[in-house]
């Protein structure tokens, strides 16, 4: 089975709504004619709907950066899957490493947003990821097998389908070291077989597994060719029009994984 190469920009917090319209309008210039490779950008939520309305039928598309489990209620300074669906939003980024290193998400705080996402129809990049006393005590597979086990509890054959893996080791991201890519695929191949495990060997094969971590255009074309590769979610590198389209044209100059 075939999996469409996907790169998503994550532009944390930069870009208020200006700043970011601007950056909108770059990214359809840029990417328009690009066809082969799914793309999504993730603004802070104050600009999310100036994004939305730049990018509106070019196919490129927005996703939140965090969201909550509940629907509603007293959680000042919070948002709801349902606000950033009728905000525009297609996707959702849960439990980065910066939220779960600063901002103390466990978890099961990941496996009820996600759950909370999906109710929502909003479709989850769940990420994962070790630290680097862990890859260094070689502990990197256990670590991220393990977070998948409660990340993705109550997810059903139905479910699995509209999630995707974004693969973080946590000692790259915004140092700008990278995982090497046999580094990486070791971790993915580890993700994929997990999967299997757990699901159809079919539902597993589709699911997409990003890296992410320091990923630029220098580096991207050599990750992207692992055959367990299928993406890129991007930091630092998505915050310009050209070096962001560099990586997606990397990711289009290559077959799909199979």
């Amino acid at each position: 089975m075939s999996r469409r190469k996907f790169i998503a920009g994550n532009w944390k917090m930069h870009m208020g709504p200006g700043r970011a319209d601007t950056l909108a309008q770059d990214l359809r210039r840029e990417l328009l004619d690009l066809q082969a490779v799914d793309l999504a950008v993730a603004p802070p939520f104050i600009s999310i709907p100036e994004v939305v309305a730049r990018l509106r039928h070019t196919g490129i598309h927005v996703a939140a950066q965090n969201l909550h489990w509940e629907p509603r209620g007293a959680f000042t300074g919070e948002i709801t899957a349902e606000m950033l669906r009728d905000s525009g939003c297609t996707y959702v980024i849960i439990g980065h490493s910066e939220r779960r290193r600063l901002f103390g998400e466990t978890d099961p705080d990941v496996n009820r947003k996600l759950h909370a996402a999906l109710r929502a129809g909003l479709l989850p990049i769940v990420c994962i990821g070790e630290s680097l006393e862990q890859r260094e005590s070689g502990k990197a597979t256990e670590v991220v097998t393990t977070q998948l086990e409660t990340d993705l509890a109550g997810i059903t054959d139905d479910h699995l389908p509209l999630v995707t893996i974004a693969y973080e080791p946590i000692w790259a991201i915004g140092t700008g070291r990278t995982a090497s890519p046999p580094q990486a695929q070791e971790i993915h191949a580890a993700i994929r077989s997990w999967l299997r495990q757990h699901y159809s060997s079919g539902l597993a094969a589709a699911v997409r597994i990003l890296y992410g971590g320091s990923v630029n255009h220098a580096n991207a074309g050599n990750l992207l060719r692992r055959p367990d590769i299928d993406g890129a979610l991007v930091g630092g590198a998505s915050l310009k029009a050209s070096s962001f389209a560099a990586i997606a044209r990397a990711a289009g100059s290559g077959l799909p994984n199979h």
